[in-house]
């Protein structure tokens, strides 16, 4: 028997049961994955941005485990030799009607205490010369980094502090009892005293396994990238992102430096019809039908409608996506799109429609599950991984409640 199991190879899982065994040293902990390697899913397939916490709700977890993330994740590179530039990102207003939103953003910085530097049209193009917007700002403060290189340095010190690693190991069921939690995986079963499931976007049916309302679906949403060729790898000098529509979770294509050196677009946000379906078209029967049966995600259709035509028509005729780009980069061409693997973002949403934005923790007495974690969930990872560990220890919520996370404490 484990003292403890965590079920996903994610970098939120990972972290969790890294810092898991440092808080516990001496606990035996198995981490169950089921793919061959760690980090295959949202880990592997982001943009590799460091966030700096630009966008998120003054108190919200998001806002604060973002900018504790920024500054762990630097430190986590700097000790594990990874590596990690602070390239700076830059956030611009193509033309007028989006200067309000635009300081709307800036506000924002401020009370999350983010340093940023407001620049008007002619000191944009003395920076970025290939970029066309009438103001912006910039975040010193946003980086790059290499995310699967972070979760191979987490998984080498918990093997290193005694925890065990099983790959391709999946779960099937997961039975609790007042004492034990035993998980039934394709080799076996595993009984451990405490189960952490970190599962992403399989996140809610686990979440059902241990009798959890099921008043949530994680749906899928493609999000399609693009790569430049070489000769564009210096078009720009820092990460250039469009001001995003505040009513979304998503951020808007846009331009990153990846830390290979090269430049990538994107990445939009199309319905996925595969919770795993990275190839264009993907289908998956059981995954389609359990989205389309949710109430919630007719509710949130409805809601979102003009967003979602859009998004879909510009997925499939490059040209859309392109008129997206060259709104503040108007020297792109169609040859200039190039393939690049896509990433699907595990998206919870309630019953009513709702998108969840923040971090939402379900409990029972034996396991704790991480219903939702939405970007900057890698950045944030390693103050994620501390909070969830406070609560498997018995932590307290306090006043935190109202930001989004839903507990219950642990007995």
């Amino acid at each position: 028997m484990y003292d403890y199991a965590v079920i996903g190879g994610g970098i939120v899982g990972v972290s969790t049961a890294m810092q898991l065994l440092e808080a516990r040293p001496g606990r035996s902990l198995v981490l169950l994955e089921k793919e061959s390697a760690l980090g295959k899913h949202q880990t592997g397939h982001n943009s590799g941005v460091v966030h700096a916490g630009v966008y998120y709700s003054p108190g919200s977890l998001k806002a604060r485990f973002c900018k504790q993330g920024a500054a762990a994740t630097a430190r986590f590179c700097e000790e594990n030799n990874i590596p990690f530039e602070r390239s700076g990102k830059l956030i611009v207003a193509t033309d007028e009607s989006e200067v309000g939103a635009l300081n709307a953003l800036a506000a924002r910085c401020d009370e999350n205490g983010i340093e940023i530097e407001m620049l008007d049209a002619s000191e944009l193009k003395r920076r970025e010369p290939h970029i066309r917007a009438v103001a912006g700002f910039l975040v010193p403060a946003t980086g790059i980094t290499d995310y699967v290189a972070i979760v191979k340095a987490m998984g080498t010190r918990i093997t290193a502090s005694g925890g065990e690693i099983r790959l391709n190991t999946s779960v099937v069921n997961i039975r609790e009892s007042s004492e034990v939690v035993d998980v039934i995986t394709c080799s076996g079963e595993i009984r451990a005293r405490f189960v952490i499931v970190c599962a992403g976007i399989q996140a809610d049916r686990l979440a059902r396994m241990c009798g959890i309302e099921a008043d949530f679906r994680m749906v899928p949403f493609r999000g399609e990238y693009y790569r430049l060729p070489a000769s564009k790898n210096g078009l720009v000098r820092h990460l250039v992102y469009p001001v995003p529509d505040p009513d979304l979770p998503f951020l808007g294509v846009h331009l990153t430096r990846m830390i290979g050196g090269y430049v990538t677009v994107g990445p939009n946000a199309v319905l996925g019809m595969a919770r795993e379906g990275y190839p264009r078209f993907s289908f998956n029967q059981r995954d389609t039908l359990e989205t389309i049966s949710f109430p919630g995600f007719w509710a949130m259709a409805r809601q979102h409608f003009g967003f979602g035509v859009k998004e879909m028509w510009n997925a499939i005729y490059r040209r859309g996506y392109l008129a997206v780009c060259q709104r503040y980069c108007p020297e792109l061409t169609l040859d200039d799109l190039e393939p690049y693997p896509a990433g699907i973002r595990a998206q919870a949403i309630m019953k009513n429609g709702t998108l969840v934005h923040d971090f939402l923790i379900r409990q029972t007495t034996r396991t704790l599950h991480v219903c939702n974690a939405p970007s900057p969930a890698a950045t944030s990872a390693i103050p994620i991984g501390q909070h969830i560990v406070d609560l498997a220890l018995g932590g307290r919520q306090d006043k935190l409640n109202n930001s989004g996370v839903q507990t219950r404490e642990i007995q």
